[in-house]
């Protein structure tokens, strides 16, 4: 299959009651995006932190983080009975995990029969690593799909060329960031960021935030941005790279169709060839002096 119809989840963080709450709230949500003709959809980083809910003792992000990786296994649970019962892929956006004794942020894609693989986030931000400990995962992968190669570049990951364009040399076409950002300069950096990655590589890059404010969580208690999908900026694409993108900070559901064809097409014939021009690694700089 060359045609995917993607749907982005602008998904304000809302108070509901523990996993099980979560689950539902996200079965009404992929279920809508199933009866808009989605084939994937995607949720945002972070995005099953919503399922802590309301801690007692007020919001604490150690705990809401332990609270939401005890569960984890159980989220997890509740994504693939999602995934089979509305026979839909889903990328779960992120949520911490334990590994050898340790937090990381980790993204599922789950196929419809529940089969799921995970790709981690491999930067840390600052609060990240100095305020809620998280571990910085592996080296980026890629996933094989129906629609050809696919791969995900959790938030801050987006930001580092290398790390999309090595997905792009393992085959993906397109690279989703589910991303969770407090303010307007983080957004717009992850969202230029995406632009940038999706004109270099001459592929597709899919954008999916949090968003609103949540009071009640240390970890989400303000959020920023809207969901959009950028492409090349050349023939047969938007003038300014954007395929689609939805409203500020409001929840919503960005849906785009999307040709791998026209890929090969631009890759090939372009005005400009970002995808197989890409230079080798850099050497170092000669310092030059001017007298």
């Amino acid at each position: 299959m060359t045609m995917l119809r993607l749907a982005l989840f602008q998904q304000r963080i809302t108070l509901v009651d523990g996993v099980a709450g979560y689950a539902e709230r996200m079965d009404h949500a992929i279920a809508e995006a199933g009866r808009g003709g989605a084939d994937l959809v995607v949720l945002p980083e972070y995005a099953a932190m919503e399922s802590v809910g309301q801690l007692p003792g007020g919001p604490d992000v150690l705990k809401e983080l332990i609270e939401a990786a005890d569960h984890a296994d159980a989220i997890l649970a509740a994504m693939r009975s999602i995934a089979r019962r509305h026979e839909i892929w889903v990328q779960g956006g992120s949520l911490p995990v334990r590994r050898d004794g340790r937090l990381h942020n980790l993204a599922p894609l789950i196929a419809p029969n529940g089969q799921t693989r995970f790709q981690a986030k491999r930067v840390m931000t600052r609060f990240e690593r100095e305020s809620w400990d998280i571990r910085s995962g592996g080296e980026p992968s890629v996933f094989a799909t129906p629609w050809g190669v696919i791969g995900i570049a959790i938030c801050y990951d987006a930001e580092f060329p290398m790390l999309v364009r090595a997905h792009v040399e393992a085959g993906a076409w397109l690279v989703l960031v589910p991303t969770c950002t407090d303010t307007m300069h983080g957004f717009n950096r992850v969202r230029l960021a995406a632009r940038a990655r999706a004109i270099e590589n001459q592929c597709y890059v899919a954008v999916a935030p949090t968003v609103g404010a949540a009071p009640w969580l240390a970890t989400l208690d303000q959020n920023r941005g809207y969901a959009a999908v950028f492409s090349p900026v050349d023939q047969g694409f938007p003038e300014d790279g954007v395929i689609a993108r939805g409203a500020l900070d409001t929840e919503q559901w960005l849906f785009a169709d999307l040709d791998r064809v026209r890929l090969d097409s631009v890759r090939r014939d372009g005005a400009v060839r970002n995808h197989a021009d890409w230079p080798p690694a850099a050497a170092p700089c000669t310092v030059v002096t001017l007298t």
